[in-house]
């Protein structure tokens, strides 16, 4: 055996000890082998020297497992996700971890207008079009290729969208990869092009519970979001166009609130979403990365920070999760225990002038970037 061969086979060891010890249990590969739509599905594991770990499967780009240091000296998994391609098959919750789009977010009435020619999107949300419709990001096998990027590993996942998917105009190509850096960053980049005008606004529609399980509610997470104004919603948590400040309302997450704080009172936005379910108007310049928002678990230390360049984040704090649903471990997905953070641009978009423009045209290319920062309060 060469000696660059034996240093590379005992840091693996090594790494595989830690990992052991702090009860790091990596799903198999061999989980998320199948054939769907004749289309080959696998899982991909991608790791740093902290011990930090993300499993991703193709089956509709999602993440399945994220593995941080805790204040304890451990590791906790703290997202949702199923132990096998047959039971992602089979849930119900078909939202549980993928990249979302064409246009992540509502619609109303699946309707948009552009260069003069009106569309109409699939309708799968009370009469909305919601995440790209039925037949979206999330149910389709994309093709994945390991991409390292400065030393950090990184898995780059593509699919290339019809023109007419789900309504939608122009095939469009895109490109999202996740990357797993030493400073304990889960980032994911996205690129788009299309042959055609059309609208796109992609995002990972991950839930999180900092605490690693599911046993345990979110709502005594503490959570900042860099946000002094909202989109309020209508009926069908469809957007008014206005936006309106956070101060004085249970909304108002500037400084670090409890999830569970306000959650409960009477308010008709809250009603409207039987909780939060709302975007807010980031604090940052449109197109430059700026801190979203922090949250953390006293419970295990686990801070994570949402970094993006996106002008909006979705905060949904699990309202319609009825414990119908079993993930990893036996975890029951039940009421308010999970999270999602969804950087992105505002909801119905494409209905609003005053909201950032979600058209992407033939010479342009779309991106994105947004990361999540793991760390440790004590």
């Amino acid at each position: 055996m060469k000696k660059s061969h034996l240093i590379i086979t005992i840091i693996l060891l090594s790494i595989s000890t830690i990992y052991s010890q702090n009860k790091i249990k990596c799903i198999p590969a061999t989980n998320f082998q199948t054939v769907i739509n004749g289309r080959q599905t696998s899982l991909y594991t991608l790791t740093n020297s902290n011990g930090m770990t993300v499993q991703i499967t193709n089956y509709g780009a999602r993440v399945v497992a994220l593995w941080v240091p805790d204040k304890n000296g451990g590791f906790q998994d703290v997202v949702w996700g199923y132990n096998s391609i047959q039971e992602y098959l089979k849930s119900t919750d078909i939202y549980c971890g993928p990249i979302v789009g064409r246009y992540g977010n509502r619609i109303n009435k699946g309707q948009f207008t552009l260069n003069n020619t009106a569309y109409q999107l699939t309708l799968n949300n009370n009469g909305n079009h919601l995440h790209g419709g039925t037949g979206g990001f999330e149910n389709k096998v994309w093709d994945a290729k390991f991409t390292p990027i400065n030393g950090n590993q990184a898995v780059t996942l593509s699919y290339t969208s019809p023109d007419g998917e789900e309504g939608y105009p122009g095939n469009v190509i895109i490109h999202v990869t996740y990357m797993v850096t030493e400073k304990n960053e889960l980032t994911i980049k996205y690129s788009a092009t299309t042959d055609a005008p059309t609208i796109i606004n992609p995002t990972s529609h991950c839930y999180f519970n900092l605490t690693g399980t599911a046993a345990n509610t979110i709502l005594e997470h503490k959570l900042k979001i860099n946000a002094l104004k909202y989109t309020p919603v209508t009926k069908g948590l469809i957007p008014t166009g206005e936006l309106l400040h956070v101060k004085g309302t249970p909304l108002d997450f500037t400084k670090f609130t409890a999830i569970g704080k306000s959650i409960n009172v009477t308010n008709e936005q809250l009603a409207l979403g039987k909780g939060y379910d709302h975007n807010y108007v980031l604090n940052k310049k449109l197109g430059k990365m700026g801190e979203a928002a922090e949250i953390y678990s006293e419970q295990t230390g686990i801070s994570m920070k949402v970094i993006t360049d996106q002008p909006g984040l979705q905060f949904y704090s699990g309202n319609f999760m009825d414990g119908t649903l079993t993930g990893k471990r036996g975890d029951i997905h039940a009421f308010r225990t999970g999270f999602a953070l969804e950087a992105q641009n505002f909801p119905d978009a494409p209905n609003h002038t005053n909201f950032p423009s979600a058209v992407l045209l033939p010479n342009q290319t779309y991106t994105q970037c947004t990361s999540y920062a793991f760390n440790i309060k004590k």
